[in-house]
């Protein structure tokens, strides 16, 4: 499979591993796309899981509204739906990184039955997010998302140069020379750019998940994570109603499936295999 379809829009997708073997779906983040799980899929399919890492909405040319309410946190959701049905699958594990990892923990509140696990690698369960913004330093993280809510600055600095501060930015923040290349050329298109932004515009416009995650969980937290604090790692056991993995990575940063692909689909893989 290389593509699906939800409405009007049309996803691509890698599909990598057994054909019969069971299904992990991989969700990225911001700014990166499927390519940033290039290391860690090969992990998981020598390990016999079929692995479906999709661009998702935005970042897919042919899903790419540009209007913030077509971002809200269902609609995202709904993708995935999309896209499980598509494989064929009956459940799936679910593995989301940054804002994959929050479509990841919204997706479990709304359809644990197509679920076997959710993991949340460095994002903490939303409502554990929104509390940390008021009792812990969340807040101080977090200033780059109230910019992201101004119009057309955002995706104009993205593309400002050709994308060349954007992609210094992304090497300041951690990630490799090639990594920030291959994340930041394809935002040098200003409605791409916009797509990407539009993911936090959205946020305002979206519904908390209400109750609690009912499938067996794992969030990964990485104590150098520049983006997302310690309070809300620590709160998210608080929103889970189910076996818990709480794993803490020390000394690493936020860009997890990047920096350290074989400690993730180490977790992922016994994860996977305590709850089949």
């Amino acid at each position: 499979m290389q593509s699906f379809s939800r409405d009007a829009l049309t996803f691509d997708v890698t599909d990598s591993g057994p054909q019969d073997g069971p299904v992990v779906v991989l969700l990225h983040g911001f700014p990166e796309n499927r390519t940033s799980w290039q290391a860690v899929t090969p992990l998981l399919t020598d390990a016999g899981f079929r692995v479906l890492a999709p661009d998702q909405r935005g970042y897919s040319p042919g899903a790419r509204p540009l209007d913030r309410r077509s971002y809200v946190i269902m609609e995202l959701v709904e993708d995935v739906v999309a896209l499980v049905r598509a494989a064929g699958a009956d459940k799936v594990h679910l593995v989301g990184h940054d804002w994959g990892g929050g479509v990841a923990w919204a997706f479990a509140t709304a359809h644990p039955e197509l679920l076997h696990t959710v993991t949340s690698l460095t994002t903490p369960h939303p409502r554990a997010f929104s509390k940390a913004m008021v009792v812990g330093t969340q807040a101080f993280h977090s200033w780059y998302m109230a910019m992201f809510q101004l119009p057309r600055l955002p995706e104009a600095a993205i593309t400002a140069r050709g994308g060349a501060n954007f992609k210094r930015g992304l090497v300041n923040a951690g990630l490799s020379e090639e990594a920030a290349e291959r994340y930041a050329a394809p935002l040098r298109d200003r409605d791409a750019a916009r797509a990407a932004v539009n993911w936090y515009r959205g946020l305002p416009l979206s519904k908390p998940p209400s109750g609690k995650v009912t499938v067996p969980s794992m969030y990964v937290y990485a104590t150098k994570d520049r983006f997302l604090g310690r309070k809300a790692a620590d709160l998210t056991a608080d929103y889970i109603a189910a076996p818990y993995r709480y794993e803490v990575l020390e000394g690493r940063s936020h860009w997890l499936p990047e920096e350290a692909p074989e400690e993730v689909a180490r977790l992922v893989i016994e994860h996977a295999r305590a709850h089949s």
